[in-house]
């Protein structure tokens, strides 16, 4: 929901705070976080603080800003709340380059091992393996004034752009794994980011931009399977054409074939194991870029090519499988424009890992406590009830309805 612009946040903008009763015992352990460098003992604002100054900005669209989050920690019922005292604007700013935002993975993990699966579709019955989608999408910051002159010649652009690698799990609907890097090639390539995330017995589910060969094979190796769409000129040998049942033409599957890829004489360059690519009709069309006739890639000639080293799966079920990866992409819109994410607290790279963590937690959590998706709809009704426009039995009647509906 929009996040409306306020002078001032007042102590009745702010109701439901007991929630945060039960973060704050889970944040305890990060307390001493960044405090080795402070031999006087005189930090006023911990990691755990931090954290949860955070987490009221992504829950509440009235606290819509840093400075927003400062007022607010003045107010006695926050403080009493989160624990913390006033915060200043440079306290806050300075914070975010001491704390280690890996610490928070570990309370990541934590809360995912809590979630129940939201729901599988019966047909994946035949993919054992925790259904992942990959991708990445950007966000991008205004830097200070010298950086942004710097950039402006060297790129043309005055924006630093962060990349955010995303894997999430479909089952229970939420991301696992967000790393944050600098945007651009080298170490901060998806394919090399992903390649250091790779774990065993996940079906991982990727579109052409980590189509290499070297990543499905170190994929293969760990026990895991993918199903990657690859590019529209991609060559191969077909070595084997299998017959296609009517599921798989009701599902517009118009090939499936085990196949050779890879013409290099490098063994790291070529597939060391089995690989089929099913095509799948679909609609052709061009891509199209920001401004009036422009493209930001390739289209599509009409014919999926999707790659993947599970022979035994139905042609239609990958093409289902992948079909999923634009769940991917609604989590993206709801993690921007629902959460807050569009707007950067800290455009250093720890505060930025920092925001990010805490807005899976804030996922995690609305899927703990609803047993559902993140849906907008769901979104809104706790902010709602955060700010005072909703009491606690009608939140409670919404989730109360999301589940029966669920049972119906």
């Amino acid at each position: 929901m929009p996040r409306p612009r306020r002078k001032q946040v007042e102590e009745k903008d702010l109701t439901g705070l007991k929630y945060f009763d039960k973060l704050a015992p889970l944040l305890s352990r990060l307390h001493e976080v960044g405090c080795e460098r402070d031999l006087a003992k005189n930090r006023d604002l911990h990691f755990d603080e931090y954290c949860l100054l955070v987490l009221l900005f992504l829950f509440n669209p009235i606290v819509s800003s840093l400075r927003a989050i400062q007022q607010a920690s003045e107010l006695k019922k926050v403080q009493k709340r989160l624990g913390c005292g006033r915060v200043s604007l440079g306290s806050f700013s300075e914070s975010s380059h001491v704390f280690e935002p890996q610490r928070l993975q570990e309370i990541i993990v934590e809360l995912g091992a809590q979630l129940e699966p939201v729901g599988r579709d019966a047909r994946l019955k035949h993919v054992r393996q925790t259904l992942t989608l990959v991708d990445g999408t950007l966000l991008s910051a205004l830097p200070r004034m010298a950086e942004a002159v710097w950039l402006k010649e060297q790129t043309g652009s005055g924006l630093v752009k962060w990349r955010l690698h995303t894997h999430f799990e479909v089952d229970r609907h939420v991301p696992t794994r967000i790393d944050v890097t600098r945007d651009g090639g080298g170490e901060n390539d998806e394919r090399t980011v992903m390649g250091k995330a790779i774990q065993t017995d996940h079906c991982y589910v990727m579109d052409r931009g980590y189509a290499k060969f070297s990543l499905f094979n170190a994929i293969a190796t760990a026990k895991s399977s993918y199903v990657c769409r690859i590019r529209d000129n991609s060559a191969f040998e077909i070595l084997e054409e299998r017959p296609l049942s009517d599921a798989a033409r009701e599902a517009r599957v118009l090939s499936d074939s085990l196949v050779e890829m890879g013409q290099s004489s490098k063994p790291a360059d070529r597939p060391d194991h089995r690989m089929r690519v099913v095509t799948v009709a679909r609609n052709p069309h061009t891509k199209k870029g920001k401004y009036k006739g422009g493209s930001t890639g390739p289209g599509s000639d009409g014919v999926l090519r999707i790659a993947t080293n599970l022979l035994d799966v139905p042609a239609e079920i990958i093409a289902l499988i992948y079909g999923y990866r634009w769940t991917i992409e609604i989590f993206f819109r709801v993690f921007k424009q629902m959460l807050g994410c569009r707007h950067l607290l800290s455009h250093h790279p720890k505060g930025i890992e920092i925001q990010t963590y805490c807005a899976i937690i804030a996922c995690l959590l609305i899927n703990l406590w609803t047993g559902r998706k993140p849906t907008k709809r769901t979104y809104e009704m706790i902010c709602y009830y955060l700010i005072g426009l909703a009491d606690e039995d009608e939140l409670l009647a919404h989730i109360a309805k999301l589940k029966k509906s669920d049972s119906e």
